[in-house]
């Protein structure tokens, strides 16, 4: 392997797993946190919805850039291997694209809708239900993300030096 593909496949390597850190490091860190710690649900949401925006326009981004190199060290790999990383490069493209434009803009319209925070809204009310049902969504999306992403790490790890 050539030097311009050594430093390719360690850039792209570099990307995904500093993605899928600054993913897991939000999920099982950063959000807990500070709905553990801050004096209102209302404000820890509103900084975790700002946090989980830049997660997931990176990861849209870094996806698509991913998906472009992915081709010029194509002919070096199984078909199998090669198949398998853009499927999940595409997933991380997918779930962080629906998850940032399409279910954090319905989220927020949600709690915009609902006037007052989250907190005071019944639990039995149709807005809190569906807020909660599009959360649970949100959590999947993110997830299936994080799994695509260790996956694309792994394979790209793998790769010949």
């Amino acid at each position: 392997m050539s030097f311009a593909f050594k430093l390719l496949r360690d850039v792209r390597l570099l990307l995904v797993a500093l993605w899928l850190g600054a993913a897991v490091f939000f999920s099982f860190a950063v959000a807990p946190t500070l709905f553990s710690l801050l004096p209102a649900r209302e404000l820890a949401g509103t900084v975790v919805t700002r946090t989980l925006a830049i997660i997931n326009i990176g990861g849209f981004i870094l996806s698509l850039l991913l998906l472009l190199t992915t081709f010029p060290g194509k002919n070096r790999i199984s078909k199998r291997a090669f198949y398998t990383e853009l499927v999940s490069l595409a997933l991380i493209a997918l779930t962080t694209f629906i998850g940032q434009w399409v279910i954090s803009a319905k989220l927020l319209a949600l709690r915009a809708a609902m006037g007052r925070p989250i907190d005071a809204v019944a639990a039995t009310d149709p807005l809190r239900i569906a807020f909660n049902s599009l959360h649970g969504y949100s959590v999947v999306a993110l997830s299936l993300g994080m799994i695509a992403a260790a996956t694309a790490l792994l394979l790209i790890a793998r790769r010949k030096a």
